[in-house]
């Protein structure tokens, strides 16, 4: 008996999309039906009429900051950000928070301050660090999802990063309890003979990351993995060339997934004005002609998912001098229309999108009750109008500090309502009292 039915001429299903109206009961998906089924006796029924009706998004990789430095962002903001635009479900990356997610004691403080008020479901990744090997299974008996590790400097001192001897003693920590390795593949060495000078000009910044540094990165994160057939994930790559290793790896059997992240598939180098650290981010926006081999990766499965690596900071440490300014592209509320509004232009579809944000994010995760409209999942659901556009105005974020590099932006796709276990968290720009739960790994 169903206590709530979602109707659409356009529901999101591992099928397809198709009319449908969903059946909803103690929070879980029960049945999706034909369009004109029967409701049970006493069920409300919403009529989404032909707005689409998509599983709740998944994102895996978002930077909360809380406790240590809330003033960045905050567990309240970053998902009443993340319900606006469709997002049900985070995963909080172990830094930048004060302190970082490295040890169990250190979780507790996270979860404490996560508790608090969430709009939206909420787990964390752990940190891999010099030294903190013996803290890796008592994090993954507690719970987290995985483990994140730098392979160069992560630009805060308290997350060092490994060298390619403490990778393999990490690595094979990990592996030895089945765990997931995730690595931003920056190389040092090639940092560090990149050409180095600060000021305004994007091109300056540009030149001292180059894409050999994630070519090599990756070549080396790979060939670690392969000797112990380990499960690694590239995250936000943001290169083309390493596409072929990738892949290369991928037809040997190695168990390697990638992300890459909106703004890599929708921003440009050649567009962004002197100054305007709104766009730095690490690794960097690349030229245009980059965008080409990301998306045809996205369609072929070489990236197996998108995610918005959402790093914000005070609006006063995006300075004008690219070398100074924080690093790091705040995109939750908006990264579902940004990604629709090119890949609309590119002739993909909403169940593309919802593959990319949501189902394989989800198995990412290990999350198996999240990402995809089916019986026995969490009744999790974005509404959007795909056709509607809106013009990115800062002032309408929710995340804490409106700095945005998306401001003046024409999007496709306006977010109507999103729902988390069959209740709307928000409508229409009205949010419910917070939701959301917390979630730890159980696989």
């Amino acid at each position: 008996m169903s206590e709530l039915v979602l109707r659409s001429t356009r529901v999101i299903t591992p099928e397809g999309t198709r009319a449908a109206s969903v059946a909803v009961a103690g929070g879980t998906i029960t049945a999706v039906l034909p369009h004109d089924a029967d409701a049970s006796p006493g069920a409300r029924i919403e009529d989404l009429g032909d707005d689409v009706l998509l599983p709740g998004l998944v994102d895996t990789h978002v930077h909360i900051n809380e406790p240590g430095r809330s003033e960045w962002e905050g567990f309240r903001t970053a998902t009443r950000a993340a319900a606006a635009g469709g997002i049900t479900t985070l995963i909080d990356m172990p830094l930048n928070s004060l302190p970082p997610t490295t040890t169990v004691d250190h979780l507790r403080t996270k979860q404490e301050a996560a508790a608090r008020a969430i709009h939206v479901d909420v787990g964390f990744w752990g940190g891999a660090l010099p030294g903190n090997a013996g803290d890796l299974r008592p994090l993954h008996d507690a719970g987290v999802f995985g483990f994140k590790a730098f392979l160069s400097p992560s630009g805060v001192t308290e997350f060092p990063h490994l060298d390619q001897e403490q990778l393999a003693r990490t690595l094979a920590e990990i592996t030895g309890f089945g765990g997931l390795l995730l690595v931003h593949a920056e190389d040092p060495h090639q940092l560090a003979a990149a050409p180095r000078q600060g000021g305004p000009k994007y091109a300056d910044f540009l030149a001292g990351r180059p894409r050999a540094a994630e070519t090599t990165a990756v070549a080396h994160l790979l060939a670690q993995a392969k000797r112990l057939h380990a499960r690694v994930h590239v995250l936000h790559l943001s290169s083309g060339d390493a596409l072929p290793l990738i892949a290369a790896a991928r037809a040997e059997g190695l168990p390697i997934t990638v992300e890459t992240c909106p703004h890599y598939l929708t921003l440009s180098a050649e567009e962004v004005p002197d100054g305007a650290s709104a766009f730095k981010c690490c690794p960097p926006i690349r030229e245009a002609a980059n965008q080409e081999p990301l998306w045809q990766a996205l369609a072929d499965g070489t990236i197996d998912c998108v995610v918005t690596d959402h790093s914000p900071s005070t609006a006063d440490l995006k300075t004008a001098d690219f070398a100074t300014a924080w690093g790091g592209i705040s995109g939750l509320q908006l990264s579902l229309p940004v990604v629709w509004t090119e890949a609309r232009r590119r002739g993909h579809g909403l169940d593309d999108v919802a593959r990319w944000m949501s189902t394989r994010t989800a198995r990412l995760a290990g999350l198996d009750r999240k990402g995809a409209i089916e019986a026995g999942r969490d009744a999790d659901f974005a509404v959007l109008a795909p056709d509607e556009t809106f013009t990115v105005d800062p002032a309408a974020l929710h995340h804490r500090n409106q700095v945005t590099a998306y401001a003046g932006r024409t999007l496709y796709g306006v977010v109507k309502s999103a729902w988390l276990r069959g209740e709307r968290i928000v409508a229409d720009g009205e949010f419910t009292e917070p939701k959301g739960r917390l979630l730890r790994r159980t696989g």
